[in-house]
């Protein structure tokens, strides 16, 4: 449940957008999601950016959590940590983590890509297996593609039914194409009022998690913060929904429309 949540919320990204020089967030943001898996209470899921540096590089440091919570926790454990330093110029990825345990599922994985050498060499620490990829132009990883997308597109260029095709590289499996397609703009309420929203329909594979190709819908703020307000997926068993919960640090005003 909450890996295919976290999963999805990061995923929704693109670097085939137009640059928008103006940024779409700052360090000290953070983020809430709270999740839904049927009727339960199921998670909660925080994204928060700070600042760091990587070989003396300034980047962006961000840190997403997510675990179960009360009833839900009883029958299926959670607690998932993912990491991203990613340049403040340019947001190319520098160093991605993954460390998870979803019911005694565990990985402890961690990326560091080397422009130099145009590899990205992976350190399986729990399996104590080491791997390397051929980096490809606008790579991007797991999370430092949520925030690239962010500051990259320009909702004028999004075309209704065009999907964009992203290169990302987060886990053993190597570099992967995806698929995200532009549904158009929608009002989402909240508990903060109603949003304007852009949505998207991410294309995944069908099978093991998701019930059909196009079993989700993402929503995300038609403002200059462009921040995921609710995510829903029909799963093989079952359905999940996120609704952002908490906010704080955002770079420009949250847009709530006046009824």
């Amino acid at each position: 449940m909450k890996k295919t949540f976290i999963v999805v919320l990061f995923l929704v990204a693109s670097n085939l957008f137009a640059q928008n020089k103006k940024s779409a967030f700052k360090t000290g943001e953070w983020l809430k999601f709270r999740m839904h898996y049927g009727f339960l209470n199921a998670s909660y899921a925080t994204l928060h950016v700070k600042n760091a540096t990587i070989d003396g590089t300034p980047v962006y440091h961000v840190v997403g959590h997510g675990e179960t919570t009360g009833f839900a926790s009883i029958f299926f454990k959670v607690d998932d940590t993912y990491e991203s330093y990613f340049d403040k110029r340019d947001g190319r990825p520098y160093r991605f983590i993954r460390k998870i345990n979803e019911g005694g599922y565990k990985k402890d994985v961690e990326i560091n890509f080397d422009y130099e050498k145009d590899k990205a060499f992976l350190n399986d620490k729990k399996n104590k297996k080491k791997l390397n990829f051929t980096l490809e132009d606008g790579i991007q990883d797991l999370i430092s593609a949520f925030y690239y997308l962010r500051n990259n597109y320009e909702p004028k260029d999004l075309e209704v039914g065009k999907a964009i095709n992203l290169k990302m590289l987060y886990d053993d499996d190597g570099i992967f194409n995806f698929k995200l397609k532009y549904l158009g703009k929608e009002i989402v309420k909240t508990k903060f009022g109603k949003v304007e929203c852009l949505k998207f329909r991410p294309l995944v594979q069908s099978g093991r998690v998701f019930k059909e190709e196009e079993s989700l819908s993402l929503w995300v703020s038609n403002d200059e913060n462009r921040i995921p307000i609710r995510i829903k997926a029909d799963l093989a068993v079952g359905s999940i929904k996120a609704d952002l919960d908490g906010y704080n640090g955002l770079k420009h005003q949250f847009k709530i429309l006046m009824d």
